[in-house]
């Protein structure tokens, strides 16, 4: 048994395990835009190390970045070629309960006893290797690099890949030769590392192109579409533009991902798959670009699943006897653009929801909501809520939270202690812009949103305040508890409760509502 992972029960080993990884995390803000190219550079250090250059230069990789939709597009595409015959690894970030989520063989989390013999083999290597001019690599490289060595080990067909943050300089792009590329929708995220204008986060996301290697994408902004062209033009890359796909041509069935822009992830990831079989020998048939898709694409359209993205989740915990009740929707999204999507899907699944169950009870809606402090709430709240509007929805209340999981360690599946003295201001700014919000929507001016919010104590004796649209909770299991305390209470209404804003906060409300 490899160094580290030897010693006590396997919740210990695995503990040791998590620990180890979270050795990795640095201080280093992400913003901080300093030697990046040096830091990407020791990736190559490292494949030399592990010994995986060769096996990196066999693997027949789809490469794909974006803003939003790139998560989606991956795992479509994983679950069309998996129904097609081949044996399939995805790589995707970030996870929301354990780190195994990040690493898929045919379309399972790679079991504990292969992350642990494939993580130590690594690790051990690595730290016996590096020294002061090639240190331990940082989290998101390690792991990168334990894709590699995991899909390599385990002889996938074809090796699936997320960009983790924009791609010039993310690590899964010392892949020099991919079968294709693919950037899904652009937008405004990570600005304070990837630019402040499209056209400067498109650059970056055009860093995964490489000579003469085909590449999708789908209608793009005006100014990120020119640098996108430009970039591939330089290279001799053949850049096509795809459309969503038809819903006829799914024959009747629905996609496995909810909302409208799945449809256009759907198409990117057609394009995909069509180009990797076309490229690696696997001749499709029955493809015919105007009728049904072929069956296999059809089937892995249709199942594919991915958590913490437009996800629905009854609550187990209510009385299920009970004429109320509680439904969490789950949604990761955490741009601009991301919110509206959502929003536009959380309203059409309520107004699906009143419609079947317009004679038995009502509804009520509540927001829980955080966000990353490098987020601009002006930015995503009124993008939010003003879509949901739009389609009748408004909340009876938003709950702020900070979250659980904490960005300096790795989480496993038992929940850290709440901490009594966690720092709320961020949360109370969230706040401060949604009340604003509210009053400037009705009419009014916005006011010192202080002045009208009263501090009371919940009955763990954990501070809550309360404004007339929302409270500030100082832990998520006590805005939890109170959810299932009103659902009781109320027990006529259905209250469908919209998580969003941050994977870390619907990864760690799945961690709570499914314990």
């Amino acid at each position: 048994m490899a160094k580290g992972g030897s010693m006590g029960s396997a919740a210990d080993r695995y503990e040791s395990t998590l620990d180890a990884l979270s050795s990795l995390i640095t201080k280093r803000s992400r913003a901080d835009k300093g030697n990046q190219w040096d830091r990407f550079d020791l990736l190559f250090d490292y494949l030399k190390i592990l010994e995986l250059e060769d096996a990196i230069s066999q693997l027949k990789i789809i490469h794909v970045a974006g803003t939003k939709g790139k998560g989606s597009t991956c795992t479509f595409a994983e679950s069309i070629l998996r129904n097609c015959g081949v044996r399939t690894g995805l790589f995707t970030s970030p996870h929301l309960i354990d780190v195994r989520e990040r690493f898929r063989l045919d379309g399972v989390e790679i079991c504990e006893e292969k992350f642990l013999e494939y993580f130590w083999w690594s690790y051990n290597r690595l730290k016996e290797k590096t020294s002061d001019d090639v240190p331990m690599p940082t989290y998101f490289h390690f792991l990168a690099l334990l894709a590699f060595k995991i899909f390599a080990a385990e002889k996938v067909d074809v090796a699936i890949l997320e960009v983790g943050l924009g791609g010039r300089f993310d690590a899964t792009n010392v892949v020099q030769a991919p079968i294709v590329c693919g950037v899904s929708s652009l937008g405004y995220d990570h600005m304070e590392i990837l630019g402040n204008t499209l056209g400067e986060i498109a650059g970056e996301k055009a860093g995964i192109f490489k000579h003469e290697i085909p590449a999708f994408t789908v209608p793009q902004p005006d100014e990120a579409m020119q640098v996108l062209v430009e970039k591939a033009s330089k290279l001799n890359v053949n850049l096509q533009v795809v459309h969503p796909i038809d819903a006829s041509s799914l024959n009747g069935l629905k996609l496995a991902l909810e909302g409208e822009h799945q449809y256009l992830n759907a198409g990117l990831a057609v394009a995909l798959c069509t180009a990797w079989l076309q490229r690696t020998g696997h001749p499709i048939s029955n493809f015919n670009q105007t009728g049904p898709l072929p069956e296999p694409f059809i089937k892995g359209l249709t199942t594919a699943s991915l958590q913490g993205r437009a996800q629905i989740v009854h609550d187990q915990f209510t009385d299920i006897e009970s004429v109320g009740d509680l439904v969490f929707y789950l949604d990761g999204a955490h741009s601009p653009e991301s919110m509206e999507a959502c929003a536009r899907w959380f309203s059409l699944c309520t107004r699906d929801d009143k419609q079947m169950n317009e004679k038995t009870k009502d509804t009520a809606q509540i927001l829980l909501f955080n966000c990353m402090s490098v987020r601009d709430p002006q930015l995503l709240l009124p993008r939010l809520m003003r879509t949901c509007a739009s389609h009748g929805v408004r909340f009876k209340k938003a709950l702020f939270v900070p979250n659980i999981s904490v960005y300096h360690k790795v989480g496993s599946h038992t929940l850290p202690t709440v901490d009594p003295q966690v720092d709320l201001s961020w949360q109370f700014a969230l706040q401060r812009a949604l009340e604003n919000l509210m009053q400037s929507d009705k009419g009014g001016e916005a006011s010192n949103t202080d002045q009208v919010c009263e501090e009371v104590k919940d009955e763990t004796g954990m501070s809550v305040r309360c404004c007339k649209n929302s409270s500030v909770f100082s832990s998520l299991p006590s805005a939890i508890k109170w959810l299932r305390d009103t659902a009781q209470k109320d027990r006529f209404v259905r209250f469908q409760v919209l998580v969003t804003g941050s994977l870390h906060l619907v990864g760690d409300v799945l961690r709570l509502i499914k314990k």
